[in-house]
């Protein structure tokens, strides 16, 4: 019989893995809002900084699909203690760093540790439920995976604001890794017989090797080929190369050995492989939103860093709201299959919705957009997280929970990347088409350039042939506002067809209703310990 921690010890786990969990959120967005300090002050031009964003990223992914074979192998416990402990001293030296190579080469080792902290504190959350609540662990999950992403902005913008080294957006790590590493020691207890079989599991070093290889290309192309002209870059074609045929050997190799680095046998469970699908959707969903948002607050519409994560802030309440509320339901019975549905339909809303403001909004008027995202989240994470091990051996959970939290960033990389190139083409066609406008014969354009011209001539004095040339250069510079408004509005869009995309596999999707504890729950239970 399996005894779960209840009251206070499972109130700590609970507060311990999601506390880790949104601090490594937290660190794929919090370093945005800051890299044109970062660049000033490190001497550095933003395209090199953003290797920042790149080096934690491609750490991730490599690290995410690997860690149900490493707490297998060091115990998982040990394994997230390291992981942990990894992340707060890196962070430490993150923020002390004092040149780009030194920042660079720390951030990647933060993104290792942080990378096995989300699947492990999804596991580990896991197993302080019995299988009947475990819906309710996958809302109090879910509620850290869209409260990281969207926090950082604000964390950031309010760091920046209120201190002048920006190694604080670092530092703030240090505190909550300390007191997560002594509740996990304190704590969270060693699953019977966890680290014993070191001795019995060969290493798959090929597959690590392919994976680092395959992935990592793979990140480092969809995170560097806008800024690197994508393919006639000889350095991305090769990274592109090399991720094909990296990830397709890679495959082939982990399916044909005993003891693969990542089980991908799992994905024959037909519920997991679609599910991943969707996940790597509402992964471009929560990060592109994210990413999109903040820049086009602050480039066009004039936000300070802390007005535009504090307007994320309300709609993310929302969720924050929606989650145990959902884990509840579905606990009590209540399939997933209609919040996934309308899940969807909010998504699309969110970003079909969002391309219609123009550029005389406010904060409050992407209220209702953000919290369509906010809602879309609360339900389309929820039943995903709990697909994800749904139907799979218990043995097989942690490879299930790996895979889809690996697809999940992937989804965020893929997005953003196709985001910018999105809006690097419709500027251009959108500028192309307001400068057709500006012309002598078009009597709106010569009525503006005179009223410019005017009240310039009567501010400054200066002659009309000057006056006019400074007219031309600011309606220039409204017309480039105008382009790049209208491309990040055409993305907004473009999030929504990707959900449009991917909205018919929900009638593949085979999730029956949470069951109630019962003789099957109990032995389904056991079976779970026994796994982990």
């Amino acid at each position: 019989m399996n005894n779960y921690p209840t009251g206070f010890a499972r109130a700590i786990i609970v507060i311990t893995t999601i506390s880790a969990a949104i601090m490594e959120l937290i660190d794929t967005s919090i370093v945005n809002v800051a890299l044109t300090k970062i660049s000033g002050n490190i001497g550095v031009t933003i395209e090199d900084v953003s290797w920042v964003i790149t080096a934690y990223a491609i750490a991730n992914v490599i690290i995410i699909p690997m860690t149900g074979f490493l707490g297998e192998y060091f115990g998982r416990k040990n394994y997230y203690l390291v992981s942990m402990i990894v992340f707060t001293v890196a962070s430490y030296f993150c923020g002390a760093s004092t040149g780009l190579v030194e920042l660079v080469a720390w951030r990647f080792i933060q993104g290792i540790g942080g990378g096995a902290l989300l699947s492990t504190s999804q596991a580990i959350l896991f197993d302080a439920f019995p299988p009947e609540k475990r819906a309710i662990a996958g809302g109090l999950f879910g509620m850290g995976i869209v409260l990281g992403p969207t926090l950082g902005p604000t964390v950031g913008g309010l760091i920046l604001d209120n201190f002048e080294n920006w190694g604080y957006i670092f530092y703030v790590n240090i505190p909550i890794g300390i007191i997560a590493t002594y509740l996990t020691l304190t704590f969270i207890d060693k699953k019977e017989g966890e680290g014993k079989k070191k001795d019995s599991i060969k290493i798959d070093y090929t597959g690590i090797l392919l994976l680092m290889v395959g992935v990592g290309c793979l990140q480092y192309v969809l995170e560097r080929g806008e800024a690197e002209d994508w393919f006639s870059s000889n350095l991305i074609r090769n990274a592109g190369i090399a991720a094909l045929i990296g990830i397709t050997v890679f495959i082939w190799h982990e399916l044909r050995i005993k003891n693969p680095v990542v089980n991908l046998r799992v994905l024959n469970n037909r519920t997991l492989a679609i599910t991943t699908i969707f996940t790597f959707t509402s992964g471009v969903g929560l990060f592109t939103s994210v990413y999109i948002y903040p820049v086009l607050a602050q480039r066009i519409l004039g936000f300070t860093p802390l007005m535009t994560g504090l307007a994320l802030l309300p709609p993310t309440i929302i969720a924050i709201i929606m989650f145990p509320i959902i884990g509840k339901k579905m606990s009590t019975g209540d399939s997933p299959m209609p919040l996934i549905i309308i899940g969807l339909l909010f998504f699309i809303a969110f970003g079909w919705f969002g391309g219609q403001v123009n550029g005389e909004v406010g904060r409050w008027d992407f209220f209702m957009p953000l919290a369509f995202r906010a809602f879309g989240m609360s339900m389309l994470q929820l039943p995903l997280i709990t697909a994800s091990v749904a139907g799979l051996q218990p043995k097989e959970y942690a490879s299930g929970i790996s895979l889809n939290n690996m697809s999940r960033q992937l989804g965020g990389a893929f997005g953003i990347a196709i985001s910018n190139n999105y809006i690097a083409h419709q500027y251009a066609q959108h500028r192309s088409d307001l400068v057709a406008n500006i012309n002598m014969s078009n009597a709106d354009f010569t009525n503006r350039l005179n009223t410019i011209t005017q009240s310039i001539t009567a501010r400054t004095g200066e002659v009309v042939s000057i006056a006019t040339e400074k007219a031309y250069k600011l309606i220039d510079l409204q017309v480039d506002k105008q382009a790049y408004l209208l491309s990040y509005l055409d993305t907004f869009r473009l999030i929504s067809i990707f959900f449009i995309i991917v909205f018919p596999l929900v009638f593949f999707l085979k999730l029956k209703p949470q069951p109630k504890g019962d003789k099957i729950l109990k032995e389904k239970a056991s079976a779970i310990s026994e796994a982990h």
